[in-house]
């Protein structure tokens, strides 16, 4: 039935080249030559000062809307978040659509703001009001795939992967079958996707680019759209790469995703695996990553998993467990990434493919207050963000240590329901540690008790 669907799209297209299915002078086949829109962002955070913001649209308000998040931009500066991570705001295609409105990552238009979010003037004024409130703005890009009804696929199909039959096929092995996977073997399709990222770089003045199944897509397409990107304008550009490999750092990606990290963070719960199997994936996903400059984005939910496995709450004991796992994803080697509403404990899973606003009036304040306590001891800490790793994590406690020139943090995170006594290693009683929260002196002697999800941050 798709196949003839398509068929039939093509003949209309062929017949009626000017007509909304897109033409060869369709705006997607963008020139780089843009006049820049606004000025380079003074206070961009660096790859290492980051904390990343994600933001569902069809969530964030009850409007589901690019403005919808300016009206919360408050929220989001009290909590410390530096880099705003809008998920996608192209247009959805709407063939073999899933859910209520489609998913957003199923793009029909690479270069236009969906009508369902708002207009491009409506992006511009929340990047230039995030800029005023020292906050980066970086857009979702999806390059592995498009929609079904995009314009490419009628104009351009040689740029699609393709089966025996000549007929473009879906990403392989995925089971995503409301997109169609890209070549990226065709030049010509390279060329047009990174006129489209520079598109938005030049005409919204945005900070980077989180991508989207950024393994799916070969290296040497990244080299070309990272460099390119990072020539624009006169500042740092953060760019993600959700994805493993460990070559992304070395195109020029500032981050990959901790997949296995989270996964590590699951079983410590759901199959009883002990502490000290985080500390391991926390290895696996750095080995061969000789750069202590490199950092993996860390976290306890996003938009998929919130899905899929549930909450922070389901998923990590509950509000106490939740912060306890978010402690250790946040500090342990790494840049932490929050997703919208699980700041205030919010225990509703965000379905993205429909509009379903988040309820802000349920807001724990006890629990927005320990994510910003987190956030801020991280914001100030130079062994946090760059500092070197070393692990003393038992089947209870999720323990280490990061050391940078002048300071070195301890933590130690009770990751059950049971009161643990936790010895200390005899390397770190000698020294004279400061609670980091509260700057008060800290007694660290042989055998520390901590309750349930209890957590101690310390610092010297």
């Amino acid at each position: 039935m798709k196949n003839l669907i398509l068929n039939i799209l093509v003949t209309i297209c062929s017949l009626t080249a000017m007509t909304s299915c897109g033409s060869d002078d369709d705006s997607t086949n963008v020139s780089p030559s843009y006049e820049q829109y606004g000025t380079p962002f003074a206070n961009m955070p660096s790859k290492e000062d980051a904390i990343i913001y994600q933001v569902n649209l069809r969530a964030f308000s009850e409007e589901g809307t690019i403005n919808g998040v300016r009206a919360r931009l408050g929220h989001i500066q009290e909590l410390g978040a530096n880099v705003i991570y809008l998920m996608p705001i192209y247009p959805v295609g709407q063939l073999n659509s899933v859910g209520e409105l489609g998913s957003p990552y199923s793009v029909k238009d690479y270069t236009s703001v969906s009508s369902e979010f708002g207009t491009l003037e409506d992006l511009r004024a929340l990047v230039e009001e995030a800029h005023a409130m020292n906050m980066a703005v970086i857009l979702d890009w999806v390059a592995n795939h498009t929609s079904w009804d995009n314009a490419w696929i009628f104009n351009h199909p040689d740029w699609y992967q393709q089966d025996e039959n000549g007929t473009i096929i879906a990403p392989p092995g995925t089971g995503w079958n409301d997109v169609a996977q890209l070549d990226y073997n065709n030049q010509e399709l390279r060329k047009t996707m990174i006129d489209a990222m520079s598109y938005w770089v030049y005409n919204a003045n945005i900070d980077g680019f989180r991508c989207d199944f950024a393994d799916g897509v070969q290296q040497s397409f990244w080299a070309q759209a990272i460099s390119t990107i990072r020539s624009i304008k006169n500042q740092n550009m953060l760019m993600l790469a959700e994805g493993t490999r460990r070559n992304h750092f070395d195109v020029g990606f500032d981050y990959t995703f901790g997949f296995r990290y989270f996964d590590a963070l699951k079983k410590v719960f759901s199959e009883g695996q002990p502490a000290t199997s985080i500390q391991n994936a926390n290895a696996e996903e750095y080995d061969g990553n000789y750069n202590e400059g490199y950092r993996i984005v860390r976290y306890t939910t996003n938009h998929d998993v919130n899905i899929t496995d549930g909450t922070p709450i389901d998923l990590f004991g509950g509000k106490p467990g939740s912060i306890a796992t978010f402690v250790v994803a946040a500090y342990m080697k790494s840049v932490p990434m929050i997703y919208n509403a699980q700041e205030i404990g919010y225990n509703q899973r965000i379905p993205f493919f429909n509009h379903t606003p988040i309820d802000w009036s349920t807001a724990d304040a006890n629990v927005f207050s320990a994510y910003k306590q987190i956030i801020d001891f991280r914001k100030n800490s130079e062994a946090i963000k760059t500092g070197t790793y070393n692990g003393y994590s038992t089947n209870a406690i999720s323990a280490f240590t990061m050391t940078s020139s002048n300071e070195k943090v301890f933590v130690m995170s009770n990751l059950t329901n049971s009161t643990i006594d936790y010895i200390v290693p005899t390397t770190l009683t000698s020294a004279t540690w400061t609670n980091a929260f509260t700057g008060e002196p800290f007694a660290l002697n042989g055998t520390l008790t901590l309750s349930p999800y209890q957590y101690f941050v310390l610092k010297n």
